[in-house]
């Protein structure tokens, strides 16, 4: 009966997974109210089909490593690339090692979460908290003083040099 469980368990999460990625299931957030909002032929329009659109519109992850944001070290402010947003001072952004833009917090009032469970266990994912669009998820192992890990996607913010 165990392995049964099991099985059913890891199908479970697999089939939410694949109805997530033909989105047919969303995020909790999907149903908020976003000060931006946009039709999904409004977005492909303005974001283009590549891999910001994927990525804030379908919840898809850029490849470790890949983003040119991550060596990104000069003071200034992480805005998102769908509305321009401001999301993360460059004061907290550090190299977690993983592959990602990561920090350990955001601007005030700046992101929403809610619960991912895409890779069929739940995670925290972070949004734009005007536009909805995914950024990526928030994780409780990052650096003092907040011990938080918001590992972004590169694709889905943009970099504004200057005051952070």
């Amino acid at each position: 009966m165990a392995g049964t469980r099991r099985e059913m368990i890891g199908l479970g999460g697999a089939g939410v997974a694949l109805l997530a990625a033909w989105g047919i299931v969303r995020p909790a957030m999907a149903a908020e109210k976003f000060p931006v909002t946009l039709s999904d032929a409004e977005w492909r329009k303005r974001l283009g089909t590549g891999d910001t659109y994927a990525v804030l519109r379908h919840e898809a992850t850029e490849t470790p490593g890949s983003s040119k944001l991550l060596k990104e070290h000069r003071t200034g402010t992480f805005t998102c690339a769908g509305c321009a947003q401001k999301l993360f001072s460059s004061k907290t952004k550090y190299d977690s090692g993983t592959g990602w833009p990561s920090f350990w917090a955001p601007l005030p009032n700046a992101v929403g979460t809610s619960t991912d469970v895409s890779i069929g266990l739940p995670r925290t994912e972070v949004h734009c908290a005007r536009c909805g669009g995914h950024l990526g998820h928030v994780f409780d192992d990052g650096p003092k003083p907040t011990g938080k890990r918001y590992c972004m996607n590169g694709v889905a913010m943009r970099f504004v040099p200057g005051a952070a």
